[in-house]
């Protein structure tokens, strides 16, 4: 999640700052994580000729990454095995799909009407079982602690796109991925660069923080404070020459203009949509997190990451994929349907991951382990050729035989998508040059 601080804070007597000062006087909804995110529009305005040259070819406008933390058994949905024994093979049996030949378990009856779109990515493979650290390895595609080293890909998405428009261009619904740290951040790229957390659009009453207003605060009322606001910070900027705040003002600007525009209210409004777009996708939190996601394309967002933890079932594996997997399926169904149906497809790179496959023997407590040599992952749209399957594995799913796909693979394959530089070298805070990638290629069977 964005955090308000940019740049330093002056306390005043008594421990209040001067921003908690106007947040005192009823300025909260301009007191937003979003200035620090605009900010790098201006840090961005200048792109390289090898960087525009790589966006001209760009596959795809926006990527829809849905991240499915904690590590979805693969033996028990996309790779199947079974004619192994029974404490491998799990309880489930295979169905058909679209795609001759290819079968998948049970629980996916509507992603196997889909599988056309999807090529499926059998050889997901890394060395590593630990949830942090495999967590920051695949989503970042650089292999580090478990403090989150390298920033995610939505954050190099945000730096290398830019900040233009009116909508934040990294978004996490309705969070990034979390189990001891927060993962899927911006590292050493800083603050300015992290998702823009939008909640759960499947609660109650939800608002977007940031993006909502308090009751009876009209237009005008929220302008004024909006000019307030700068006012003070331009103010602040001159007494005390902080070269962040002396530009500060014109991102506070621009985080209310967002406040203000309709186009960013609409993005995030799925109640908007009607009753029977929402119940296709499933009134659960993943449903209509995936619906959200659909509809931040449409606005121009260009990373939207839809976390939906919850798969590191190290007890009674079935008992919980009988509750998680038909909503997987339901949700996921209905947005690579919306999505073609939309003609959005076309320049949209959706990818469904985690961090890890499962253990291929099932463990004394009905359960399944981290297991980091395989997992599947999907691929669909942007030029990609769905129907097909890369990659396998053994027969008892637990070594990768054929096309080993590493997450520095993966994430080149999203960055060129995009027509950003895999390759290219930032620079950190202190000056040290840094290759987005150090390793890994572009999955060109995704393709062929």
């Amino acid at each position: 999640m964005i955090d308000i601080s940019f740049g330093r804070q002056w306390r005043q007597c008594g421990g209040v700052t001067r921003r908690d000062f106007l947040r005192l006087g009823t300025l909260a909804p301009l007191g937003l994580s979003l200035p620090g995110l605009l900010a790098a529009e201006k840090a961005n305005a200048a792109v390289s000729g090898a960087a525009a040259s790589l966006a001209r070819r760009a596959r795809a406008k926006s990527v829809i990454l849905v991240y499915l933390g904690g590590g979805i058994s693969h033996h028990d949905t996309f790779d199947p095995k079974p004619d192994a024994l029974e404490e491998i093979r799990g309880k489930y049996s295979t169905i058909p799909t679209t795609v001759s030949g290819l079968r998948i378990s049970e629980m996916l009856p509507r992603l196997a009407h889909r599988m056309q779109h999807f090529a499926l990515v059998r050889s997901g493979t890394h060395e590593n079982d630990h949830h942090e650290t495999a967590s920051n390895w695949v989503l970042s595609g650089r292999f580090g602690s478990p403090f989150g080293d390298h920033p995610a890909m939505g954050a190099i998405v945000a730096h290398e796109t830019g900040f233009g428009g009116r909508m934040p261009p990294y978004v996490a619904v309705p969070k990034n991925p979390s189990f001891t740290w927060e993962l899927g951040k911006a590292a050493w790229l800083g603050g300015r660069f992290e998702s823009f957390s939008a909640g759960n659009p499947n609660q109650k009453e939800w608002q977007v923080r940031d993006l909502s207003r308090p009751a009876g605060v009209s237009d005008e009322v929220l302008a004024r404070r909006k000019a307030l606001l700068a006012s003070v910070d331009r103010m602040g900027g001159r007494v005390h020459g902080n070269d962040q705040l002396d530009t500060h003002d014109e991102f506070a600007r621009k985080a209310a203009e967002l406040v203000l525009s309709p186009n960013a209210r609409e993005a995030f409004s799925v109640e908007r949509e009607d009753a029977r777009t929402r119940d296709a996708y499933g009134r659960s939190e993943f449903g209509q997190s995936c619906l959200l996601a659909r509809r931040l394309v449409e606005a121009g967002v260009r990373f939207t990451a839809v976390n939906y933890g919850g798969w590191d079932h190290h007890a009674k594996i079935f008992e919980g994929l009988d509750k998680k997997l038909p909503e997987f399926d339901m949700g996921l169904a209905a947005l690579v349907t919306d999505l073609d149906n939309r003609g959005l497809l076309s320049d949209t790179l959706l990818l469904v991951m985690g961090e890890f496959g499962r253990t291929p023997k099932v463990n004394k407590d009905a359960g399944r382990d981290h297991w980091g040599r395989a997992g599947s992952l999907l691929f669909a749209g942007a030029g990609v050729r769905g129907g097909q399957v890369i990659g396998a594995t053994d027969k008892e799913g637990a070594f990768v035989t054929d096309r080993p796909v590493r997450p520095a693979d993966v994430c080149w394959t999203v960055y060129e998508a995009l027509g950003i530089d895999p390759k290219k070298i930032l620079l950190t805070p202190e000056g040290r040059p840094v290759e987005i990638l150090d390793q890994g290629g572009l999955i060109e069977e995704l393709y062929v």
